[in-house]
This record gives C-alpha cells, sequence and structure tokens, in this order.
C-alpha cells in the first residue's frame, strides 16, 4: 500500500492546516502558513476559474512550498420564481438600512466544473473539497495532476465515502467549526451505508435540515470513529473543530489523526482578509457567542451572533438553500463591511474564537509549534508515572 501520510506526501515539517476561509483568506495567508512549515491553503468556492489561477499563481510567487486549493462541491441552482420573490422580499428592510435595493444577482454560484478544471490546470500540492463529493474518476484526475487529494466529513459514512472514491486523506470536522457544515449524505442509517447512484442529488446536493441537524457530531467523539474506518485503508484523517493551540494539535493525534485543520486561529492573523469590524467582533466573543445558523448563507455554518441573525433568526427554516439565499444577501454582507459595521456580517468562526490570537501567519505557527512540542512532552512525562 502506497504511503499517502499527509506530511510524507508533502514534506511538511508541522502537522497543521490552515483552514479555507472563502471570502477571507489570501494568498499572503496560505503563502505565509506554508513557509512557515504548515500547509497553507485558499478557499476558491467563489472564486471565479481566472481568480483561482491568479490566487494560485501569487501564492507560488510568494513561497515554494506546497499548498492548497479548496472547492465547493456544487451544482448550480435554478430556483422557482416565487422563493427568490419571498426571500428578497425577507432581505429587503436590511438592504433599505444602506440604502439600497435587493435584486436578483446576475448568478448564483460560480461554475464548479469550469472552476475544477481551473484547479487541475493549477496543479497545486493539495485540493481539498467540501459541501459534496468528488467521483473516483475525478480523483484520478487529480491523482493523475500530481494533487493530493483531500475530503471533508461530518459523519463517519461521509468519511467512508471519500475512501470510496479515492481520497487520499478526509478531514473529520467537528460541530466546533466555524463557518460552513460540510455535511453531504442523509444520516439515516439504511441510506448512509452507500452512495445513491452516479448523478442524483445524494452527491452533490443539499441534505435535509434534518440530515444537517444529526451530523452535528463533536470532534472529540468522530475523530477517532474515523481513524478506525480509515486508518486500515491507509487513508490519512486531518481533525478540525475548536483546535487553537498547541494541547489541541498534540490532543487530537492522541485521537489518531495525523494533522489539524485550522481556520479560526489564523482568521485573526494580519494577513486574513477581514476587516476592522470583523476582528473587533472576534476579539470580544466567546465560545457561547457563536451559533450555527442558515440565514446568511441558506447552508448551516457557525459565527458570530449579530443583529442580521437575530432579526431573520424566525426565518431560519424557510431560506433558500445555499448558495441562493448566500448570493441574495451578498451585497447586503458587502456594504455592511465597507461600511465598518458588524451588524449585517456573516462573521464566520469557531467555538474557540475567544482564544483568538492576532499576529502575523508566521508567528502564530511559530508560537504553535513551540505549545505542540510542549504538550508532547508534557503527555510523555505522564506516560512515565
Amino acid at each position: 500500500m502506497p504511503d499517502r501520510s499527509l506530511r510524507t506526501a508533502l514534506s511538511l515539517r508541522l502537522p497543521i492546516v490552515q483552514g479555507p476561509m472563502t471570502g477571507a483568506d489570501t494568498p499572503a495567508l496560505a503563502a505565509a502558513v506554508s513557509a512557515a512549515g504548515g500547509l497553507g491553503t485558499l478557499g476558491c468556492g467563489m472564486r471565479s476559474p481566472s481568480a483561482i489561477a491568479e490566487a494560485a499563481a501569487e501564492v507560488r510567487r510568494r513561497t515554494d512550498r506546497p499548498f492548497g486549493l479548496n472547492l465547493f462541491v456544487q451544482d448550480t441552482p435554478t430556483p422557482d420564481a416565487t422563493t427568490v420573490d419571498q426571500a428578497l422580499a425577507r432581505v429587503a428592510p436590511l438592504y433599505a438600512e444602506f440604502g439600497l435595493q435587493a435584486t436578483v444577482p446576475a448568478r448564483w454560484c460560480e461554475d464548479f466544473h469550469a472552476q475544477f478544471d481551473a484547479l487541475v490546470e493549477a496543479r497545486p500540492a493539495v485540493a481539498s473539497f467540501t459541501f459534496g463529493i468528488l467521483t473516483a474518476a475525478q480523483v484520478e484526475r487529480l491523482h493523475s495532476a500530481g494533487c493530493y487529494v483531500i475530503g471533508t466529513a461530518t459523519t463517519v459514512a461521509e468519511a467512508v465515502a471519500w475512501a470510496d472514491v479515492g481520497a487520499d486523506a478526509v478531514c473529520a470536522s467537528g460541530m466546533e467549526a466555524g463557518g460552513h457544515r460540510g455535511t453531504f449524505l442523509p444520516t439515516g442509517r439504511p441510506q448512509a451505508e452507500g452512495l445513491a447512484p452516479a448523478g442524483s442529488t445524494m452527491r452533490t446536493g443539499v441534505p435535509s435540515q434534518a440530515d444537517f441537524a444529526a451530523a452535528m457530531v463533536g470532534a472529540l467523539a468522530l475523530v477517532p470513529q474515523c481513524v478506525d474506518a480509515l486508518r486500515p485503508r491507509g487513508v490519512a484523517v486531518i481533525a478540525a473543530g475548536g483546535i487553537m493551540d498547541g494541547r489541541g494539535i498534540a490532543a487530537a493525534q492522541a485521537l489518531g489523526a495525523e494533522a489539524v485543520q485550522m481556520g479560526t486561529a489564523f482568521l485573526a492573523c494580519d494577513e486574513s482578509g477581514i476587516g476592522r469590524a470583523y476582528r473587533d467582533a472576534m476579539a470580544q466573543a466567546i465560545a457561547t457567542d457563536t451559533r450555527t445558523t442558515r440565514v446568511f448563507s441558506g447552508r448551516p455554518a457557525r459565527g458570530i451572533v449579530n443583529p442580521m441573525l437575530q432579526k431573520l433568526h424566525a426565518h431560519e427554516t424557510d431560506v433558500p438553500a445555499y448558495p441562493v439565499q448566500n448570493a441574495l444577501t451578498g451585497a447586503l454582507r458587502r456594504a455592511s463591511a465597507e461600511a465598518g459595521r458588524a451588524d449585517h456580517l456573516s462573521l464566520w468562526a469557531g467555538q474557540g474564537v475567544a482564544a483568538v490570537r492576532p499576529m502575523p501567519a508566521a508567528a502564530l505557527v511559530a508560537v504553535l509549534e513551540t505549545e505542540w512540542r510542549a504538550a508532547l512532552a508534557a503527555q510523555a512525562a505522564l506516560l512515565q508515572g
């Protein structure tokens, strides 16, 4: 069996993956993390094919170390007019606060297949995916391009599904994680035991709200179960969800994870693309200030409670599924950011938000390494009695 371990395949010095944060990460952040010994990642779910190529080139301009590109596996939706009109009516009063009119965007999302082609052309060291699952043929195409493939799972069944299509590693994303949930399979036992036939909505469609709720599994429970299911198959597990320091890295490794993925921890770094209002909100937040909500994008995502979330909370189950709601609120969120206001931003952050440490990314990686090595030494001392 070939060695599919992440650190061996990529010659990574540290077991740290910077989580993809679409709309908030930058080539400067990804490059800084990679240069410091971890794996930097660019969230490209909302980047056009040309923007993916430009961003990858910019990372390469800044570092010669491996980095990753992440895509959302999704179909382009065709919502009916009534659904769109009702959704616009809900957000119209919020737009009016900025003197704007809620309108239908030119497109709901980027075309995934065109994005996928651009990713293959960019040939990053790592190609990672969330919101859905690739076919075995798509994974093989990535392997032929020299990419190490990572899928995202929120349940053991999803992790096994990624192993079945040939992924090299799976990111086991606990419910503590900030940002969007990557759930893509129904959670009922009969359905989750195997994938539906190719072409069905089960592969790239949106699960029911009940499925999302059932897949809210904590990292402490999810990671070791995924390790038990995937290790015999030579598929690595990367732990994600609430990991903010070196102790968390060591703890995840004790559960069998080969590495950790950290998003919220890097969101506060100097190179992050978020504005001052977002940074101030994170600086004041604690774990109990975060919620998982659909109101911003139509897909459950964890973020800091703010007035927009509170105003739309009554419509939590009514808003259209991602990416329709996401597109309908996009201009509103941009207006809030431009005005320096956090009240209408999607303030994605995990339950570890109170532990953020604003500093340059390279400095944070250095701190994490020191903490991680100290934690490993402490564990060894305990074992020795």
